[in-house]
């Protein structure tokens, strides 16, 4: 009998592995839906649909490991770096799917004045990790400074929308598939390229090297502020551990510190 392993599990979504099989219960069948739809348009690798079933869809796991793991260093080579940065300019320079990606609310957005504001939930969250005692009113006022850079004009591209390292798998130097797809379609460029490299700016000069050209560094960073401050509570309230552990937690710290 098969283990098995439990790799998300939340009050929205649990993703279960069975040997070779992932399987992905979801409370929203238009969200797994458009996740089928997104991955048959992504002109990277992605995994199989073997069935779908609602609430369940399967998929078949894709080769190699993860990039890495937000929490830790990375055991991937420089050359798999450079090759995760080359994938997602593929997926950026694809045509626009219909929609815009559901992630979108840790993103600026435009207004009805045709101004780039932050995400409307940003100033309730700062409250909270500051009521929490997560972080100290000046690290969130200097984050909030450095995120201000997002706050521009952008061009919407094709993006996977929560580009975490788990996310993309690597066989050797290689780029073997891009998972966990939900949050895809038409967003920031530069969103996506800060969420693969979070917590891992070392790695940022390889991801530059294989992405090519049209970089905003100060966005990116921007963007592991704004990430950053958008998402300690989430995790906390979804039972992820304490804020001390997380590794946003220091980026807020560093960043602060830099600005």
């Amino acid at each position: 009998m098969r283990e098995i392993e439990v790799v998300v599990a939340h009050s929205e979504r649990v993703t279960l592995r069975v040997g070779d099989v992932f399987l992905k219960i979801d409370t929203d069948q238009t969200r797994i839906d458009r996740e089928v739809e997104v991955m048959a348009r992504a002109p990277i690798a992605t995994p199989e649909v073997l069935w779908r079933k609602p609430p369940v869809l399967a998929l078949a796991a894709v080769p190699g490991a993860a990039l890495g793991r937000l929490e830790e260093p990375s055991r991937a080579s420089s050359a798999a770096w450079v090759a995760a940065g080359a994938a997602v300019r593929t997926l950026h320079d694809a045509p626009l799917p219909p929609w815009p990606s559901s992630q979108c609310q840790q993103q600026p957005a435009r207004s009805s004045r045709g101004t780039v504001e932050f995400p409307p939930k940003l100033d309730s969250e700062c409250e909270w990790l500051v009521a929490h005692g997560v972080v100290s009113a000046d690290v969130v006022r200097r984050n909030r400074q450095v995120a201000e850079a997002a706050l521009r004009p952008w061009t919407p591209v094709f993006v996977h929308g929560d580009l975490q390292i788990v996310h993309v798998f690597v066989d050797g130097d290689e780029v073997s598939g891009v998972v966990d797809w939900s949050e895809g379609g038409q967003g920031d460029a530069m969103y996506d390229l800060a969420t693969l490299t979070l917590a891992h700016e070392e790695h940022l000069d390889d991801v530059v090297a294989g992405y090519g050209g049209d970089i905003e560094i100060d966005v990116i960073r921007a963007y592991w502020s704004l990430r950053s401050l958008m998402e300690i509570r989430w995790l906390v309230e979804h039972g992820y551990g304490a804020p001390a552990t997380f590794p946003q937690v220091a980026v807020l710290n560093s960043l602060s510190a830099s600005a």
